[in-house]
């Protein structure tokens, strides 16, 4: 074995071991150990979560959610190895015609060169019934990158940090250092969760 192919042998077990603390973490939060009715539970707290740090971070956004149809949190866990990656995470659909809460999936699909962990929150508000049914029923794909330059605004005032990346659906995203100046989406991919919304 020459010595490049040792190189990269070595730099794939370090990249390997760097994983499995994150590995043991998400299998932890999201693992079959816990019952449908939990894993509901836990979703629906970390919506609650998510959305007062939201407000924290933007105290307009809570008057921006208070006048729409409705509205989605999603938190996601990605991992991204060499020159792939990608990932999942979990969330909910409030539809304030019923308020029953839609339990969904996210699965994120990206491609870069890199080694690394991230997590972020995801927020949408839907302005129309047409666009929250079909965010939840259309499996709704949100690709590219969007960045915040185009701010939202309704009967003159500014909702500022919230971006429009469908018609009738805006969003936020956060991260650990605060309310993201530039939200990305890398193909992300939403969708219904069957076994939580029997």
């Amino acid at each position: 074995m020459n010595s490049i192919n040792r190189a990269i042998i070595s730099f794939l077990c370090l990249g390997f071991g760097l994983l499995q603390p994150a590995h043991a973490q998400f299998g932890s939060f999201f693992g079959p150990d816990k019952t449908i009715s939990e894993q509901r539970q836990d979703i629906l707290i970390k919506n609650q979560a998510i959305l007062k740090q939201l407000y924290d971070a933007q105290p307009k956004a809570k008057e921006l959610i208070e006048k729409s149809v409705g509205y989605a949190t999603f938190s996601n866990f990605g991992m991204k190895i060499l020159i792939a990656g990608g990932g999942t995470g979990s969330g909910v659909v409030i539809n304030k015609a019923n308020k029953r809460p839609i339990f969904m999936n996210m699965a994120e699909v990206q491609a870069g060169l890199g080694l690394g962990i991230k997590s972020f929150q995801n927020i949408f508000v839907f302005e129309s019934e047409a666009a929250i049914n079909d965010f939840v029923n259309s499996g709704w794909t949100f690709g590219g990158q969007v960045t915040a330059a185009a701010k939202y605004e309704k009967d003159g005032g500014a909702y500022q940090d919230a971006t429009v990346v469908a018609p009738g659906v805006l969003m936020y995203q956060l991260t650990d250092s605060g309310l993201a100046a530039e939200i990305t989406g890398k193909g992300t991919k939403y969708y219904k969760n069957t076994d939580l919304n029997k």
